[in-house]
């Protein structure tokens, strides 16, 4: 099992581009991809409503982890759209 903690520097509210990317991009993965606060229950990474469902604010940390070949590339990726500050104007 691959894991990464990522403090959320973007925006990942229903409308926020980098929570659409995030599941676009896990969507595509070969296998289960979850994410969870940190000490919280994971959840499918594949679902908008589950990622939006753990309510998780700007700065704070979650959990993404992945078990197939190429989790790391694909979690790095999910980490990069989570932890990128957007612009201020954005």
């Amino acid at each position: 099992m691959t894991e990464r903690n990522v403090k959320i520097e973007s925006r990942v509210g229903l409308h926020a581009r980098p929570a659409a990317l995030f599941v676009q991009t896990a969507a595509k993965a070969p296998g289960d991809v979850t994410v969870a606060k940190a000490g919280g229950q994971p959840v499918n990474a594949k679902s908008i409503l589950a990622v939006l469902g753990l309510d998780a604010k700007h700065g704070e940390e979650i959990v993404i982890a992945a078990d197939f070949d190429g989790a790391d590339a694909l979690l790095a990726e999910l980490e990069e759209l989570l932890s990128t500050p957007e612009p201020e104007n954005a």
